[in-house]
């Protein structure tokens, strides 16, 4: 049986996805074939899901959509849990529904694991970690970039190390607390996967050599070149501080003084730019804690960029071109977003 069509968007932070992709699905529409007879897009951001962080997490504004309809956006609380296997489900389906109005369906996003446990069956199978994984690890910039230090930062050093043992027992009693390095790249796997690295251990062949596609599906990687990425980022954060980021930050800490797992919720959206580095300056304003944030935000942003680009580079592409070693089922095109 031929494989249904899929478009895939992808790209770090800032290089023009959402707009691209709303360009794709009114040109099908506008062109449509005697089969397709148009686009719609679904939301591969995992901080997009939920509702009333228009700022913080960079969506679309609606005039900028043009119509064109976005699915999977706006549509969960802030603190609701929403993990990589929700968003395969709930796209699956959406997709199977495109499908049967002959659209074609469009994932556009920066959440690239979430695109790729879409692209490729067969990932999220197996034992899962306990349902406390889901809930501590939702995205992949929860977790620092960076083991920290033992000597030096041992409070964080010792909850990686009380999280892991939590979500893994076997693999954390394997491992010292000081050993961060392997705490957090076990986390990792958890994040990644959904799996405990225990499990993945055990049958790392099986998982690994399981990269047939669901869909033909076309790829489009936008990149732009780091030196003139730059700049662009910090623009926009200043943008954002404009249009009124610091209220949706407050926002966000009422909420969570209310939550009833207040731990759960601040990790979740630690993940978005500026929430945590704004902490200080709102619990004791001063000129100097506001521009020490502004500059955390946008280092956090442009170290959040090059994450997204390791991902795709060195998870993603090696996926993609195992598919399509008997047959070109995951065609990708490295799009230069230099100069947008």
């Amino acid at each position: 049986m031929a494989l249904q069509p899929l478009i895939a968007i992808l790209g770090t932070t800032g290089v023009g996805k959402s707009n691209l992709g709303v360009e794709l699905a009114l040109r099908l529409s506008r062109g449509a074939s005697s089969h397709w007879k148009g686009a719609k897009i679904i939301n591969a951001d995992s901080m997009q899901v939920y509702t009333g962080l228009d700022i913080i997490t960079n969506k679309i504004p609606e005039a900028e959509k043009q119509g064109v309809e976005h699915l999977l956006m706006d549509f969960k609380k802030p603190g609701d849990q929403y993990v990589v296997g929700d968003f395969v489900r709930d796209a699956l389906k959406l997709i199977h529904e495109i499908h049967e109005r002959h659209e074609i369906p469009i994932v556009v996003g920066g959440t690239s694991y979430w695109i790729q446990h879409l692209m490729f069956p067969n990932r999220l199978t197996g034992p899962n970690a306990p349902q406390s994984a889901a809930n501590s690890l939702n995205s992949s910039d929860c977790l620092p970039e960076e083991p920290p230090s033992a000597k030096t930062n041992p409070d964080e050093a010792f909850d990686l190390h009380r999280l892991l043992c939590l979500l893994d027992p076997p693999v954390g009693n394997r491992w010292h607390w000081r050993d961060t390095r392997k705490v957090l790249r076990s986390l990792n796997i958890i994040l990644e996967s959904r799996r405990r690295a225990s499990d993945i251990f055990f049958d790392q062949s099986r998982e690994t050599g399981s990269c047939k596609p669901r869909f033909r599906t076309l790829c489009f990687w936008l990149y732009a070149e780091p030196s003139r990425l730059r700049p662009r980022l910090d623009s926009r954060v200043d943008e954002m501080i404009r249009k009124g980021l610091l209220d949706e930050i407050r926002s966000l800490r009422t909420i969570a003084e209310a939550a009833i797992s207040r731990p759960t919720f601040e990790r979740a959206f630690r993940c978005c730019s500026g929430y945590k580095e704004f902490n200080a300056y709102l619990t004791s304003p001063t000129d100097l804690l506001f521009k020490e944030a502004v500059d955390l935000m946008k280092l956090s942003t442009r170290q959040y960029a090059k994450k997204q680009i390791s991902w795709m580079r060195n998870k993603l592409h090696p996926a993609v071109l195992q598919a399509n070693a008997e047959e070109l089922t995951t065609p990708l095109y490295l799009l230069d977003a230099t100069g947008l």
